[in-house]
């Protein structure tokens, strides 16, 4: 299940030291993901065994405070609700990173009070959604559903887009605005070039700038709005 660990991170938890465990496999293949090798690969690469990164966790009790699930997608993973609820009962902030693509799952978690941060991936516009994640069709509705349910919930989160000159556009940003509206976060993410892309398709960042400029435009419709 978990195929890659970055022990110590100070920037992925907001305000939380915390350790990132990546999940292999997903349901989106999104072609400027920089986790390619967690999508085509999971199968053969090596898991990381549970007891150690427990033992691990147990031995940083009060130097790390958070645990971040990413991938890959989690929600595929049903058999992570009983290391989820053992991270909990550690005493552990936990972090969702995920697609939004399963948000049956994602209400069981936040049923059993297991999550204290989700961040979501909005890939694009209903319009533009499933050639952004890199599928034929989809079901946006799945994607909505999350959104409604990670709003209206009382944990802490945020909604983030990466963000690339050949499938985003201001209008589709403006008009992803005014679908999260009233969001407490919206996250900017500035695409970066990667060996471990998903695809060999040649992506164009927008400059910080003018992702500054973006943030501008989106702030209207967020209580906050970060440029990574």
């Amino acid at each position: 299940m978990f195929k890659g660990w970055i022990k110590n991170s100070f920037i992925d938890y907001p305000g939380v030291i915390s350790t990132i465990l990546f999940v292999g496999k997903c349901n989106f293949r999104c072609p400027y993901c920089h986790n390619g090798e967690l999508i085509t690969n999971h199968e053969t690469m090596p898991g990381l065994d549970m007891n150690v990164i427990l033992r691990f966790l147990e031995k940083r009790r009060g130097l790390i405070d958070g645990v971040v699930i990413s991938g890959g997608e989690a929600t595929l993973y049903p058999q992570i609700l009983p290391f989820m609820e053992t991270v909990k009962r550690m005493g552990f902030l936990l972090k969702l990173d995920t697609n939004g693509y399963n948000p049956g799952f994602i209400e069981k978690l936040l049923n059993r009070d297991l999550l204290d941060y989700i961040a979501m991936d909005v890939k694009n516009t209903g319009a533009k959604y499933a050639v952004t994640a890199g599928l034929s069709v989809m079901d946006i509705s799945r994607i909505e559903a999350s959104v409604k349910i990670i709003k209206e919930s009382n944990k802490e989160y945020e909604f983030r887009t990466t963000v690339t000159k050949e499938l985003h556009t201001k209008k589709d940003l403006r008009e992803i605005g005014k679908w999260l509206k009233g969001s407490r976060r919206y996250v900017l993410q500035q695409y970066r070039a990667s060996d471990s892309q998903l695809t060999e398709r040649e992506f164009t960042s927008y400059t910080e700038g003018e992702l500054h400029e973006f943030a501008e435009i989106l702030n209207p419709y967020f209580q906050k709005v970060l440029v990574k």
